[in-house]
């Protein structure tokens, strides 16, 4: 058994280098262009939206009261009639990076801190290179990658997105591992 506070340097340079990693995908590549597509008639249906002052949150178009709610005539009718979705509606203000960057590297932190706890509870000081990496780099692909499914699941997130995010998850976790493994204690 290793603990936290041996494992302080990889925990946090695993989420610098994810940090790094990620900001590059996003920035230099065109791996997440299309994530988001326009919607067809997008000036249309923002001055259709603009009157309504939707508060931010999140939305399901249509939505039911009640499980009995869903199968009336009436709930049918607006399924049939369309749209359905659910929508996520943000402030109106240019957003800063800032925050949202800081909540990442926060939540790499967070990640790299699971990895060091699951790895370092599996394996001892000196442990081999592989067995590190192998406990790190599945536990941090689970924390970055497992829940994407469940938006593609349950709310009919993009497949597209859903695949590519995996793969960055993947990169994200194989990262952390060779950070790990790289800096685990010999003592």
């Amino acid at each position: 058994m290793t603990g936290l506070t041996a494992l302080w340097l990889p925990i946090l340079l695993s989420a610098v280098f994810v940090f790094v990693l990620s900001s590059i995908i996003h920035m230099a590549t065109p791996w997440h262009k299309n994530d988001y597509p326009p919607m067809p008639n997008e000036d249309k249906v923002r001055d259709a939206l603009r009157p309504l002052a939707i508060p931010p949150g999140d939305y399901m178009i249509p939505r039911a009261q009640s499980m009995a709610e869903m199968e009336t005539p009436a709930f049918q009718e607006k399924l049939k009639q369309g749209p359905v979705m659910i929508a996520t509606v943000m402030p109106n203000v240019m957003p800063s990076m800032g925050p949202q960057l800081a909540k990442w590297f926060l939540y790499a932190l967070a990640m790299s801190v699971f990895a060091a706890y699951v790895t370092g509870r599996a394996l001892g000081q000196s442990s081999p290179y592989l067995s590190v990496f192998r406990f790190a780099g599945v536990t941090a692909f689970i924390g970055y990658g497992a829940a994407l499914w469940q938006f593609n699941i349950w709310y009919h997130r993009s497949l597209r997105t859903t695949i590519t995010s995996t793969v960055d998850a993947l990169l994200y976790g194989l990262v952390t591992a060779g950070t790990f493994g790289w800096l685990w204690p010999q003592w």
